[in-house]
């Protein structure tokens, strides 16, 4: 099944997000590909606020995994892959118990954990003409 977002503003972004849960509410993982700077982080800001995150959402880009809980108590784990250097680096965090967890799981730039994943949505986003962002979404099983 696959789906095409477009995003031509900011004021846009709470209506894609919507579209994209409804689309994808039967799914737990997320994997989010895109040029660096297309709005991932954004995106998931978003999208963790509509599922009932309150307070501060930011990119985990250091610290590698930030944990949110939404309003029901079901855990959000927000991964950013960019910095890690090999698969290994992946296994000493413990990605794969995340991944089996009755939660939400929601990784930026998610190459080096492809061999893990099992059933997730690909949600690809890229620059589209007048500054439109392109959301593709694609639900996929290995």
């Amino acid at each position: 099944m696959n789906h095409q977002i477009e995003i031509s503003n900011l004021s846009e972004l709470d209506q894609a997000v919507q579209a994209i849960w409804d689309i994808c509410k039967e799914q737990n993982c997320f994997l989010f590909y895109g040029e660096m700077g297309v709005g991932k982080t954004t995106l998931i800001t978003k999208l963790c606020h509509y599922l009932g995150v309150e307070g501060n959402v930011s990119s985990p880009t250091y610290s590698i995994v930030n944990e949110y809980e939404r309003r029901s108590g079901q855990k959000i784990f927000h991964f950013d892959l960019y910095r890690l250097k090999s698969v290994e680096e992946l296994m000493d965090i413990g990605f794969e118990d995340y991944l089996y967890q009755d939660a939400i799981v929601l990784i930026e730039w998610p190459e080096f954990g492809e061999s893990f994943y099992e059933k997730f949505v690909k949600v690809d986003l890229r620059l589209g003409e007048d500054h439109k962002r392109i959301v593709d979404l694609s639900i996929e099983e290995v």
